[in-house]
């Protein structure tokens, strides 16, 4: 028997759920901060510990994944079924900074549980929902009888996710036989709310750069020279003026080629969501919504690619004046993408676009960070239906989408396994991702335990693809 009955897995969850959740305080209180290297022991730590809690979870496979950077885990549980699916199960275990006098009420490395919520950094992203996987093939286990998982299980737990992943795409490049698959989960993202549980299909790419401009040798005295050579802060001000026309699209020529545009269907579903645009702006500190004309607030932060001036400065910046030409200035922008559209290209189109608009006399160089992907799953797609399936036995209600307007390493995943990306997570807005006061709702962790419980199953009774492995 591949599919787990409901109410096996729920007795099964609630008698473990006790010693599942002193594990998770046990990890939690492992100051795993990837950005600090002061914390490199304290990340390595948090992998070791991992691997023992995998080993004991039965994964007969569990190690530690070497980078040029922090550790990685990789787990195995190969199932008795060779013709079944392969799953890879993506998380992180590092975490974002933090320190009592950020704001939080309890120190964020000593978890608390306070009205049925366990405030802890990691708590939500990711600890939470990575291990909320454990308890959930066990669970499938007990419940099926059986001594192996219907499906290929893999974990690939990375430790540099908070410090924008560095080391990933060579790691799963050089490790890619070892992590084939025919579809990939990731459980580092979140539902709609507490009360609409939802299944994330998509999440944006992302290019961001600076634009350092160059006039004069030193700078200059305004009244002997202004007016009478190129000033490269005014020139730094007109490059964010003409980022947008009157429209707010993107006036860089070739921004949109390729852009997969919305489906009548995918914009109904957005739609159906309960959208509040007042207190979505609260929650944005925003007084007024702005954004590319013809297409809602969803629509934007979630379909369509933007791009933002994320600073712009030059020149004197003291109290008071100082009459010059100043010598520099520099202009930082990103640029969020959609399915459809290269990084790369993104690149050089933006470089054309500041070489065509700058006059002589105004030397410039630009520097890109590392891009980000856009990654994007059909909504037809039927490893995604099992998500959803899951899902909707767990909560018993229906399941919404939505997508995600950040970006994360999904599309590496992607793109070097040639698998399907499915996000299977339990988090909600609340929760307070990288904020003081990070926290993780108990009752809906468990929901992510039953959901791991009952997917497993699905896949392997709905989803029969060509062996990859």
């Amino acid at each position: 028997m591949s599919t787990a009955p409901d109410d096996a897995v729920r007795a099964y969850v609630e008698a473990h759920r006790a010693a599942f959740l002193d594990d998770l305080v046990a990890w939690l209180r492992i100051p795993s901060v990837s950005a600090d290297p002061g914390r490199a022991g304290d990340v390595r730590r948090s992998a070791e510990w991992l691997v023992e809690k995998l080993a004991a979870t039965g994964f007969p496979t569990a190690e530690v994944w070497e980078t040029a950077g922090a550790p990685a885990v990789f787990a195995e549980w190969p199932s008795s079924d060779p013709d079944a699916p392969t799953v890879l199960v993506y998380g992180h275990h590092d975490v974002q900074p933090a320190t009592l006098e950020d704001g939080w009420h309890s120190d964020p490395f000593e978890p608390q549980t306070r009205d049925g919520k366990l405030y802890a950094r990691g708590a939500a992203d990711d600890k939470g929902q990575v291990l909320f996987h454990t308890l959930g093939v066990r669970a499938h286990l007990a419940a099926t009888g059986r001594s192996a998982p219907a499906v290929h299980l893999k974990l690939l737990i990375e430790g540099e996710e908070e410090s924008g992943s560095p080391n990933f795409p060579e790691l799963i490049k050089a490790r890619a036989d070892r992590l084939g698959c025919d579809a990939v989960v990731v459980s580092d993202t979140g539902m709609w709310s507490r009360d609409t549980p939802t299944v994330c299909t998509g999440m944006r790419g992302l290019a961001d750069c600076q634009i350092d401009l160059y006039g004069p040798e030193q700078d200059i005295h305004s009244g002997s020279f202004g007016g009478a050579v190129p000033n490269p802060a005014m020139e730094a001000a007109r490059l964010a003026a003409a980022l947008h026309d009157a429209d707010l699209r993107v006036a860089i020529p070739g921004f949109y080629d390729g852009v997969l545009e919305l489906t009548e269907r995918e914009r109904q579903l957005f739609a159906e969501l309960p959208f509040d645009e007042a207190e979505w702006l609260r929650t944005a500190h925003s007084r007024a919504t702005s954004g590319e004309t013809g297409y809602t607030t969803l629509e934007r932060i979630w379909a369509r690619p933007t791009a933002e001036v994320n600073g712009i400065g030059g020149g004197y910046q003291g109290p008071g004046g100082k009459t010059i030409v100043p010598a520099s200035a520099q202009v930082k922008l990103s640029f969020r993408l959609v399915e459809g559209q290269d990084a790369e290209e993104i690149q050089q189109a933006v470089r054309e676009w500041v070489a065509q608009r700058l006059p002589a006399g105004i030397r410039h160089e630009i520097t890109f960070w590392g891009a980000t992907r856009p990654c994007l799953t059909p909504l037809d797609h039927p490893a995604l239906q099992s998500v959803v399936r899951a899902m909707e036995r767990a909560f018993g209600q229906p399941v919404r989408f939505t997508r995600e307007g950040g970006s994360g390493p999904a599309a590496d995943l992607r793109d070097v396994l040639g698998a399907p990306v499915l996000f299977l997570g339990i988090s909600v807005p609340s929760d307070g991702w990288h904020a003081p006061n990070e926290k993780v709702e108990l009752d809906l962790l468990m929901k992510g335990v039953e959901s791991a419980a009952y997917l497993w199953g699905d896949l392997a009774e709905t989803w029969r693809v060509p062996v990859t492995r």
